[in-house]
This record gives structure tokens, sequence and C-alpha cells, in this order.
């Protein structure tokens, strides 16, 4: 029972830490060892899985009573075949887990499971469902899923005696499997895809190959992983405390809490119940931001220009608030009342001490506090919670600390200037930060105001100022005068002033492939030294080989990176690829999408990527949050969410929905010129170029082979 509970609560958990994302971390296949027998005959059904790195499944040998979901078939009975056996994992690997207090079963990078069959009759349909645990040791996920399968191609060769079935069951066993969950309908087909395309090409499964269950890339997940989001939240607390609202305090309620409790042991108890207050209070605020802006709010948060310009509205308002040109601050009737009510002593008079300090910092804490909510409304549905949660455990735990051993506060440094300027330099960066979202609006709307070298050049200068004003060189309201720069100052002004070294060959083209997901495209570079190095890279046949010789549609407001020769329209693109004999790389991408720059700075700049897809491929890049407005003629109404689909980037990502049953970006497939998949699995995220040169190579080899069976 403890172990189901065990289950129940990490299944719960990663429900909550994926939020509302689609994944599929196992892509299934299935063949038979003999394709052509006789009536009577045995072959072998053979299950595999491609699993994606990280992950792990359960085998089908796992003991069900262990916690773990095993893997489970579940085969539809009918009298033309008879299950001989069991089904047999092939290649599992076993250890020792402590959670389930026992040996777990379970298959990495690859799954393989046999079951042998008899054929009983001519033309044998073999079909049922299968059920899974997949599971990933980097973030703790776990994802229950499920699929159907179905061999119907197994040539029975005539002359053969039609054999009865055991008791009248296929399998002649009482044994059972556990029940499987209804599949996922196949992808409708979409006014994306020309009337004439084969069934492959709407998404259909070539013969004896079941229809892959929905998936989707987590490359794109919002602000990155959560983990790493719930890191920058605690410090961005801990930063919280080094300001002049926050810093001061800390003596002060360590004082209250050892003179008024009466014994250590209280004062300990009202301690952690006002470290508790401070992170409900905070948390209360995350949910209610969650409630507001969740996940579903995600890409017009990441897209819509209102709310990116709102977004870096609210950024420069903090930026300049702490640079010293005004303070935000809440009504003072509010930190009275609560004041008032602090008075009452107990745990109602705590936790009104917290909410005091919550509102007399505000002016302080509303600013980073802010920064965390606004780029948590692109991820997970709670992450605001969560950040929140992180932010304010970092906030709190000082204070009960302190309280707790009241004697460290001699470590402490004293209150003085340096508040001030921990403050200022805070507002540097909140203004740098705001320029990444005026960025998101400019280049969804191709207003051409913040093109990459232009914020660049705004980056440069800020970054400069914030070395200028460590060494003493700017003063601003409110600072005390420098008489001499202490090592910590000197430290961080030279940590400034080489960042803006490196910054400055950005201007020029070099790529800056570490900040390559903040910045601007390069594309959108008026001066860039690297074009020309990109456009002859590896390149045997002339730096445009292959390019199309009639400019592509909507190739005058967008570009494919490196100056590769690409369309922008899905129909055309495969048109093309027919024309001059190539396979397709679809590439479905954005201007918002983080990864996706990142992708293409890290990973298609390099030779062994660039040349594959200059010289292999036709790169046709879809733009999924393109608001660009298309003629009436053109507009449909998708049978997925039954809306009208109007823009570039709605039809885009509606084809990305329908066909391959994915929402992130980056998302990549591999498709021959008929449109139909080369591989059966995407690729997204995938930093690692020798690995994505593979993918490419793996998929122009299916291509040649299906070019020299015709």
């Amino acid at each position: 029972m403890k172990k189901r509970i065990a289950l129940a609560l990490v299944t719960w958990l990663s429900t909550f830490s994926a939020g509302a994302q689609i994944l599929q971390p196992a892509q299934w296949a299935f063949a038979v060892s003999k394709s052509e027998v006789d009536v009577g005959d045995q072959t072998e059904l053979v299950f595999t899985a491609v699993i994606d790195p990280d992950w792990y499944v359960y085998s089908s040998d796992l003991d069900p009573d262990l916690g773990p979901l095993p893997t489970t078939f579940a085969f539809k009975p009918n009298d033309t075949y008879q299950l001989v056996g069991k089904m047999k994992p092939v290649g599992t690997k076993k250890k020792y887990e402590a959670l389930w207090d026992g040996e777990i079963i379970y298959f990495t990078g690859k799954a393989e499971f046999r079951q042998t069959v008899k054929v009983l009759k001519p033309d044998p349909v073999i079909e049922g469902t299968y059920e899974y645990q997949a599971c990933t040791e980097k973030d703790g996920r776990c994802i229950p899923l499920d699929g159907e399968f179905k061999f119907d191609r197994i040539v029975v060769r005539p002359g053969g005696k039609i054999l009865p079935a055991k008791d009248g069951r296929p399998d002649g066993s009482a044994s059972a499997t556990a029940p499987a969950t209804k599949p996922a309908p196949s992808a409708p087909l979409t006014p994306a895809d020309e009337a004439g395309e084969s069934a492959a090409a709407a998404g259909t499964p070539a013969p004896g190959v079941s229809a892959p269950a929905p998936v989707a890339t987590t490359a794109e997940e919002g602000g990155g992983s959560l983990a790493g989001f719930l890191l920058w939240a605690f410090g961005a607390g801990l930063l919280s405390l080094l300001t002049p609202c926050v810093y001061p305090m800390i003596p002060f309620t360590v004082s209250y809490f050892t003179n008024q409790s009466g014994s250590r042991a209280k004062g300990i108890l009202n301690a952690l119940l006002y470290g508790f207050s401070i992170i409900a209070i905070y948390t209360a605020i995350g949910l209610l931001f969650s409630g507001l802006f969740g996940i579903d709010s995600a890409n017009a948060f990441s897209t819509h220009w209102l709310p990116n310009l709102l977004f870096f509205a609210i950024l420069v308002v903090f930026g300049l608030s702490f640079l010293g040109l005004f303070e935000i601050v809440l009504p003072g009737s509010l930190a009275t009342k609560a004041d008032i009510q602090s008075e009452r002593g107990g745990g109602y008079g705590i936790f009104f001490m917290a909410l005091t300090l919550a509102v007399v910092s505000f002016s302080c804490t509303a600013p980073i506090a802010g920064q965390l909510l606004i780029l948590s409304s692109q991820g997970e549905k709670f992450r605001a919670a969560l950040g929140m949660m992180a932010y304010s455990s970092a906030f709190a735990i000082p204070f009960t600390l302190f309280a707790i051993f009241p004697s460290w506060l001699k470590s402490l440094p004293k209150s003085g200037g340096w508040l001030n300027s921990v403050k200022v330099v805070l507002g540097f960066l909140e203004l740098a930060l705001a320029m990444k979202f005026l960025s998101n609006a400019d280049q969804v709307y191709h207003w051409g105001l913040l093109d990459r070298d232009v914020f660049l050049a705004i980056w440069i200068v800020l970054f400069a100022l914030v070395g200028f004003y460590l060494l003493g060189k700017l003063r601003l309201p409110h600072d005390s005068e420098l008489k001499s720069v202490g090592v910590p100052r000197l430290v961080l002004a030279i940590g400034a002033f080489s960042f803006v070294v490196y910054l400055m060959p950005g201007l020029f083209g070099a790529p800056l492939k570490p900040l390559a997901g903040l910045l601007p495209p390069q594309t959108t570079q008026d001066f860039d030294l690297s074009a020309a190095r990109y456009a002859t890279a590896s390149q045997p046949g002339g730096p445009r080989s292959g390019e199309p010789v009639d400019k592509p549609k909507y190739a005058d407001f967008l570009k494919v990176p490196h100056g590769l020769p690409g369309f922008f329209d899905y129909r055309e693109g495969l048109a093309y690829a027919k024309k001059v004999g190539k396979p397709v790389f679809l590439d479905f991408t954005g201007h918002g999408c983080v990864n996706c720059r990142e992708m293409e700075a890290r990973v298609w700049s390099e030779p062994p990527v660039l040349s594959r897809l200059r010289n292999d491929y036709v790169v046709v890049s879809l733009y999924v949050d393109e608001k660009r407005e298309l003629p009436a003629s053109e507009w449909y109404t998708s049978p997925y969410d039954n809306r009208l689909k109007k823009t570039i980037g709605a039809q885009n990502f509606d084809l990305q929905l329908t066909r391959f049953r994915a929402n992130a970006q980056p998302y990549y497939r591999l498709l021959d010129s008929d449109g139909n998949d080369l591989l059966p699995q995407a690729i997204g995220y995938e930093p690692d170029a020798a690995k994505f040169a593979a993918f490419l190579d793996r998929g122009k080899s299916t291509f040649s082979n299906r070019i020299a069976q015709r």
C-alpha cells in the first residue's frame, strides 16, 4: 500500500512539474521475424521502442507489486492466431531502487519485446494495445503512456490447413494484462496538406506500423528547465536580502524574537512560524498569478505584442526605480493596518509581522519578484507559484536562522552605501532584460526597431555603465561618496567590462553562441562579416548550390539563418524538393523561441551540420508565431480545435499539431519529396552537433534507399 501511495505521489509530482506539456519519450515500431509463413507456423512479433536520452522505460517482467508500472500488452482475441508463451523482453537492465525497496528492471536507449505467435488461418490480423511508464532521472518525471499496434501483413503461403484456436481463445491462457486506455485518434487532414497527397503525408502510418501517440519535444519550455528556474528564483530571493529595504530589517526582527518570546524554545518556534508565513504570503501571490496567466496563455505571452510591450514597460519602470528616479511603494495605510494586526501576538500576530515586512519592503522586492513572475508566465501552469515559493524560501531562511542563532548577527556586514549599489546594479540588469521583451514583439511583427546590432549596442552601453558605476566614476541619487574601491567591487567591475568586450565582436557578426537565445536572430543584423563564411562553408558546388531560382513566398520578411536557401511555405517547399530530388528538412520554429535561436547559432552553424543542410536537404522553416494575415481565400477552420486559421503562424502551428501531434519548438522532421516521414522520430533541442549531423545522415540514407527501390 505504501508503495502505491509513493507511486501516486511521484506521478502527481511529475504531472505538477510538467504542466500541460505533451511528452512522448519513446517512439514505437513493430515488425515480424518471418513475414511469410504456412498455417501452423510460428513467428515472432517484435515490439521496439526507441527511448529518448535521459529517459527509461520499465520492462514487462517487472514485479507489478513493486510499485512502478510495468510495460503490458493486451491482444484482441480472434481465431486467426494463437499466442505461444509469454512476452519476452530483450536487453533489460537491473538495479536496486531505494524508493521502491526492490530491484527494478528497465530499458534505456532502446527497448525490445518479442512475442511468439502461431498462425491458425490465412490473412491473420493481430492487434491490440500497450501501456508503459517512462521516467527520467533528470527531474524525476514519470509519465504513463499507451498506444495501439497492428500486424496485418503476415503473408500465409497457400495450401495450408486451417487450425482451430485453443479453447476458442487466441492465447489459450487465462492470464490477463492490464487494460489499455483508448489511444488517441490519428491526425486529421488539414487544408495545409495537398489534396492529392498520400495517406502517409497526412499522418497515416504505413501498413503494419501503428500510428504514433501524440508527441512533442520539450525544447521550448518557457524559461528553460523547471529546476534551473527554481534555482534562479532562489538566487533572486538572496539578492532581495541585499537591498536597503530588507537588509536592515534582519537585526530588528531577530531582536523581537529573542527579546519578546520569553524562552529560546518559543523564540525558535516563532521564528519558524515567521519564515513559513513569509513563504505562504509570496506563494499565494504566485498562485494568484498562475490562475490569471497559466500555461494556456504561454503562446500569447511569448508572441503577442501587448503582453511583451507591457512587460517591457514594467521592467523599465522597475529598473528606473532601482536607479533612484522614484520609489514604488504601496499605500502607507496597508503597512499601518498590517503593523497594528501584528501587535495582537501569537501566530496571528507573527503572520501579520511577515505581511508587514512584505509591504514595507515592496519598493525593493517588487522589481525582483515582478521579474520572476513575468518570466514564469511562459512556463508550466504552476511555475509562478513554485518560483515564488523558491524566492520566498531564500528570503525567509536567513530571517529564521538569525532568529534561532542570534550570535551570527555579529558576522553580518553593517548596513551602508553598498546596499544602494546593489539596487543600482540590479536596476541596470532590469533594463537589459527589458530589451528581450521588446525584441520578442519586434521580431514577430517585423517593426524593425530592435535588430541584433541595435540590441547589442544597448547592452554594451548598459554593462559599460555598470562597470563605471562600480568603479565610482558614476554617481546616482542616494549614493554615498566612494572614497576607495574594494576588492569585491573591483572584481565585479572587471566582470562587467569583460562582458562588454565579449559583446563587441557581435556588432560585426560574431555569433556569441552562449547568448543566442537572448539576442535577436543574426539575420536581422545589417553588417555581418560572418555571412560570407557561412555562405561558402563546405560548398564544393558554389556558395548557393541548389538555391531556388524564384524567390520563395514570404522571403521578403522571413529569413533562414547563415545564408541558407530555403522556403517558408510547406507546399512550396515540397514542390521544390520533388523538382530537385532532395529530402525536406522541416523546421518548426518561432520568432520568440529562445532554444530555436540557440540551435541555429550553436548547432546549425557547425560545418558538419551546415554543409548537410545546404547540400543534402531543402530547408523549410515554418514560423508558428508569424502574425502576418493571409488572404481570406486561404483561411480555413481547423478540425483540431474548430477555429478559423487566418495567419501564417496559426496555419503552421495547426500543421504541427494535426500532422505531427507536437506543440513545442524547435521541432525538426525529415520528409521525402512526397511528404512522407523518413524517420519515425523527430528531434528537438539537441545541442550536440555530431548527434544532429547523424540524424540528418540517417534521413538522407533512408531517402536514398527509397529512391533506389523505385
